[in-house]
């Protein structure tokens, strides 16, 4: 069965070329338009999609208030349209914690033509998306004498190693994961912390900046050269390779244009191994693909500590899921216990 989408946009050009984006594909079909915030929510409730595709700037009601109000009345993934702009990024990440799952960037350039790239990430997303809401949705809707799934979440460890570093790996899902995750960790935390999200140049100072002002941790975006200490976390930059070059310092650049991911979880993962070695803990949390894998595996490989987010409490599990099934996770946990078990082995 086709995955249903409503698209929301005012723009009737951006409904068009995106519309012929998603009915080109097999998997795909368009079941609706919106061209406001007030209309997507009526049509959510009517024709029940299994993923929205939403502008922020429409008239009559915005985009992040008609998020608000479709996950109290009918939740559904939705895949937000950004401008890469100091703004938008504001604009994508208030979104996100109104409820929004992924974001896309905008522009008339990227949607004029209906390019690959575009086309490629934007099913990719639709896709992942739906596929980890239909599996909610089906294991919820099992009758109550169905057998119960296994719990994949493990059992608590103790380790006789002291940790110097901590690196959190995310992609989808990873901006509300790594907030609900560093609310809870203290301003004096005994061991640095060093972010990989997968995020565009342009959003993650605005990132780290509301992070630093919700956290207790001074949060900040890493630059090259930088040193790192105990009580601070930082974020790699957008469009960018992070390694550390020295126990203790960053390396920031461009890197190698093959890789898929700018930041790469796994590229930040290996480079820390030189350094830290067994005194290393790494948590790949929510996002698609498999980046973190290779750099896990590289992690255990030195006695390091590798610990993945329990699948069910991810908006989508791949990469965490990709450790897993490679057998590299000392611990399987869920969201809201990642910080208290970071506090316990930290302190």
């Amino acid at each position: 069965m086709p995955v249903k989408v409503l698209i929301v946009d005012d723009s009737s050009f951006f409904r068009m070329r995106i519309r012929g984006l998603i009915n080109a594909h097999p998997e795909m079909t368009v079941i609706g338009e919106a061209a406001n915030g007030r209309d997507a929510i009526d049509k959510t409730i009517k024709l029940k999609p299994d993923v929205i595709t939403m502008d922020y700037e429409m008239p009559m009601m915005d985009g992040i208030t008609a998020v608000r109000e479709i996950m109290k009345q009918q939740p559904t993934p939705i895949l937000m349209f950004s401008s890469l702009t100091q703004a938008g990024a504001r604009v994508t990440l208030d979104a996100l914690d109104a409820g929004a799952v992924d974001f896309l960037p905008k522009s008339y350039e990227n949607v004029a033509d209906g390019p690959n790239a575009l086309k490629k990430a934007l099913c990719e997303k639709i896709l992942a998306i739906s596929g980890q809401a239909r599996s909610r949705s089906a294991l919820a809707s099992q009758p109550v004498h169905a057998p119960a799934e296994p719990a994949r979440r493990s059992a608590r460890k103790t380790y006789s190693q002291h940790f110097d570093l901590v690196l959190l790996g995310t992609s989808t899902g990873g901006p509300v994961a790594l907030q609900k995750v560093l609310m809870q960790i203290p301003a004096n935390f005994p061991v640095p912390i060093l972010m990989i999200q997968h995020m565009p140049g342009s959003f993650t100072g605005a990132f780290a900046e509301r992070l630093d002002r919700q956290c207790p941790i001074h949060v900040r975006e890493a630059r090259d050269g930088d040193t790192f200490r105990a009580g601070e976390a930082l974020l790699a930059p957008g469009g960018k390779q992070m390694m550390l070059s020295a126990k203790g310092r960053l390396k920031i650049f461009d890197g190698d244009e093959r890789l898929n991911y700018k930041p790469s979880v796994d590229v930040t993962f290996g480079s820390a191994v030189k350094y830290y070695g067994r005194n290393l803990l790494a948590v790949v949390m929510t996002g698609m693909g498999a980046d973190g894998r290779e750099g896990a595996r590289m992690i255990k490989q030195a006695a390091g500590v590798v610990w993945a987010q329990e699948g069910s409490t991810c908006v989508i599990d791949g990469m965490p899921s990709a450790v897993v099934k490679a057998n590299l996770a000392d611990e399987v946990i869920g969201l809201s216990d990642i910080p208290r078990r970071l506090k316990e082995v930290a302190g």
